[in-house]
Parts: C-alpha cells; sequence; structure tokens
C-alpha cells in the first residue's frame, strides 16, 4: 500500500498543535513554538489549507486506505478543536476581569483575509527616534493616530527574544496599531541584548525610555503622567521589574531625579523570574510592594517557551503583597507569541487590553484638564475615560456625556471582583503540583 506520506506529514502538522505538550527543554520547546504558532494563530488559514490539500487528495485518490482516511478525521477534529479554542478567549478573560467590560467586537475581516500586522492608513510611524546612548539598541518607534490628538496616554512595549534577540517593530502590533488608532500614542522600543549586556543594561534602557516619555513626550502628543508598560516574553519581565523599582538610583543611574513611576503593566506570554546567572534582583517578585501599579498578566496555557506555571505563581504572590488589581488570564490551547497576528484569540486580548490600560490611565489622572475652568471643569480622572477619539477634546464637562462608572481600581471591592475569576481558576489548579520554571525568552 503506497501512503501519501506528504498529505499525512501535513496533517500531523495541522494535528499536533492541539495537544498539550509535556514540559521540555528550551530548545525543544521553541522549535515546536515555531512549527505550530501559525497553525493556532491562523485556525482559519489552516482549515483553508487542510481543505484544499484534502479535496486534491481525493481528486488524485489518495485517500483510498483506511489510516488515510482516519488521519483526515483526526487532523480535522483537532483543528475544529484549535478555532474553539481560539473563540475562548474572550470569556476567560471577561471571567478574569470581573466587572470591567470588554468590548465585544472582533474586526472578522481583518482576522480572515489580512490577519498579519499591516500598519493601517490612520496611525502614523514616527521610526528611530534615539532615546539614549547605545546607538541602534536605543531606539524606538512612535506610533499615534494621524490627527496628532494632544495629551494622550501611552503604551511603551517591549519585545521579547530570550534577552538575546528581538527588534522593535515587530512584536504585538495589532496591539499598538489598535491603541494608536484609537488615540493612545504607542512606542515599541529597542533595548540592549545579551552577551553584550546583563540585566541592569537591560532595566537601564527601559528606564530611559520611560524618562525620554517624561522629558520629551510633550512634543508627540503624550500626556507623561499617563504611562502603561507592557511586553512580550522578556518584555514582559523587563516590563515587571520597571514597573517595581520606580526611582531606583541603582537601576537609573545619570537620571536618578527622573520620576519612572508607570499607571499599569501588561505582560503578555512573560517569564517572571530571575535573569541568567540567578541575581536575586531581576526577579521582579524580590521587588514587589504594596504600591505596585495594576499587573494583567496573559499566558497560553500550551505553552513550551515559558511554561504557563511561572506566570500563575508570579500572579498568586504578587496578588498576596500588592494593593491593586493582578488579573491573570490563561487562554486555552495557546502557544507562545499569540500576540504576532490579527488572531480572534488576540483581538480578545488586545479589547481587554484596551479597557483595563484604559481605566488605570484614568484611575492614575489627577491634573485637572487644560483649558476648563471653573465649577464644570472636571479631570480626566473623573471622566472615568482614556484618550477621546480623535478630534475630540481629552477631557469633558458634566454636560458632556453621560456619567460614568467609578474606576475598578478605586476600591478594595473592585479589586475582589478583578481577581474573582482568577481565584476560581487557581482554586482547582492548587491541588495539582506545579512545575518551577527557569526559562526566560
Amino acid at each position: 500500500m503506497n501512503l501519501p506520506w506528504g498529505y499525512l506529514i501535513g496533517l500531523l502538522i495541522l494535528a499536533l498543535p492541539a495537544f498539550r505538550l509535556p514540559r521540555m527543554p528550551t530548545g525543544p520547546g521553541t522549535s515546536f513554538f515555531f512549527a505550530s504558532i501559525a497553525v493556532l494563530e491562523l485556525p482559519f488559514l489552516a482549515s483553508a489549507g487542510f481543505s484544499a490539500s484534502t479535496a486534491l487528495a481525493i481528486a488524485e485518490g489518495d485517500l483510498d486506505s483506511p489510516l488515510t482516511i482516519a488521519a483526515a478525521v483526526l487532523a480535522g477534529a483537532c483543528l475544529t478543536l484549535t478555532m474553539w479554542r481560539s473563540l475562548r478567549a474572550r470569556p476567560i478573560l471577561m471571567r478574569a476581569m470581573g466587572g470591567l467590560r470588554i468590548p465585544h467586537r472582533l474586526p472578522w475581516t481583518r482576522i480572515l483575509l489580512l490577519p498579519f500586522g499591516i500598519r493601517p492608513r490612520s496611525v502614523q510611524r514616527i521610526a528611530n527616534l534615539s532615546y539614549g546612548p547605545h546607538g541602534k539598541r536605543n531606539l524606538l518607534d512612535l506610533y499615534r493616530h494621524r490627527t496628532a490628538p494632544a495629551g494622550a496616554p501611552v503604551l511603551i512595549h517591549f519585545h521579547g527574544g530570550y534577552y538575546t534577540t528581538g527588534y522593535k517593530n515587530s512584536q504585538a502590533l495589532p496591539l499598538l496599531h489598535r491603541l494608536a488608532g484609537q488615540g493612545w500614542v504607542c512606542i515599541s522600543a529597542n533595548y540592549r541584548l545579551r552577551p553584550d549586556a546583563g540585566f541592569q543594561d537591560h532595566l537601564h534602557d527601559a528606564k530611559r525610555v520611560i524618562a525620554w516619555v517624561r522629558t520629551h513626550g510633550r512634543e508627540y502628543g503624550i500626556d507623561p503622567g499617563r504611562i502603561v508598560l507592557s511586553g512580550s516574553s522578556a518584555g514582559a519581565h523587563l516590563s515587571a521589574l520597571a514597573a517595581l523599582t520606580p526611582g531606583h538610583p541603582r537601576f537609573q543611574q545619570g537620571f536618578e531625579t527622573i520620576d519612572t513611576s508607570v499607571a499599569a503593566v501588561v505582560g503578555l506570554g512573560g517569564f517572571y523570574g530571575s535573569y541568567f546567572g540567578g541575581d536575586p534582583d531581576s526577579d521582579p517578585m524580590a521587588h514587589s510592594h504594596a504600591d505596585a501599579p495594576p499587573f494583567l498578566i496573559v499566558h497560553g496555557s500550551h505553552d513550551t517557551v515559558v511554561p504557563a506555571a511561572g506566570a500563575r505563581r508570579f500572579a498568586e504572590r504578587l496578588r498576596g503583597v500588592s494593593a491593586q488589581p493582578v488579573v491573570y488570564a490563561e487562554l486555552p490551547g495557546a502557544q507562545h507569541g499569540f500576540d504576532l497576528f490579527h488572531s480572534p484569540r488576540f483581538e480578545a486580548v488586545v479589547n481587554a487590553v484596551e479597557a483595563f490600560a484604559t481605566r488605570a490611565v484614568a484611575s492614575t489622572a489627577r491634573r485637572s484638564c487644560p483649558g476648563r475652568r471653573g465649577v464644570g471643569a472636571r479631570t480626566c480622572a473623573e471622566t472615568g475615560e482614556g484618550p477621546s477619539p480623535p478630534g475630540r477634546s481629552l477631557c469633558s464637562t458634566a454636560g458632556d456625556q453621560a456619567p460614568v462608572k467609578a474606576s475598578l481600581f478605586a476600591t478594595s471591592h473592585s479589586r475582589k471582583v478583578l481577581s474573582r475569576g482568577f481565584r476560581s481558576r487557581t482554586a482547582a489548579r492548587s491541588r495539582r503540583p506545579v512545575n518551577s520554571s527557569s526559562n526566560s525568552a
């Protein structure tokens, strides 16, 4: 019996990502990530490929054996499971975020026809702005709406890559483009990498980006008092360290007097343990404190590069210290690098990040809005909003809008609401042994 080996190998590639593999060393785990990410995050394109290849196999008479038919059925079932899991992201995020409303919309035309991180025409990219003295590793790209709104909050993103590789303008682009289109300013920054740099160099660069926003942000329409840090993989580790060490003179030498505090942190598929070599100061938990900013931690249940157990454990421990919300959402079936495409899963994450970040910057804004005086004046925090759509003032009087719910970051009651979903998930998991994670990415 002549088996259609090419077709069967293709079926294996489509089916295997649906399975949760046991923990493996970094090398094999990274290889499996690269082999499976397209199927997991582009399941509709993968389904189209499956349908076309199966139709061709039928036309050529290759589906004439029970083994081939069984393999095709199994691959189809695995693809269906993968698509269903990708659509489960939004309810998982809603449960984790409690009372914070997450938008329902998903850009299905883009998801199905153009899922790659192509910048929309409404968003302007200002590339290669220098924020430090270390050449191309101290460059950042700035994204904003072409109308250049003033007084916008800013989201700073740091790429992943095992602290060894990676580049700005390569990860979480759907997030950056979405927020920029909604009136935010977004920054994607390079930082120095191994082996030429250590964790203090990475952290120094991250804080220098924050300092650059504080000192130069207004030139680009940024409100430097409303900063959210985000990162993917190693970038999430870097964002957590920077957010938990505001004003630490050891980690911002040369600009010690600049405020490097932030309003919130968003970690995507992050590593949260000690850096290479085990320096205890490189563990974000070593710097945790009650005044830590709110955290939104999103991780994939099938991550073979940085297992979810590490992120879950970090969220549990930080919640025990911080007085602010620590939201953890574990996405079923998601791999590492789920932030690369306009997938149903990541678009749901983008919706959650937008809601979380908007509420966070609204709760930290304390200045009165420029140009508003008298009894009708309100602060940006009082409006309960983030940026207004391009072309509108970022601030409003009481007569401009309907009342807005109080910030979820303002009371202990709301912090309990936000964490309810996480606690319900971790209660079940606490009965299972959790392996420690020593990988960073």
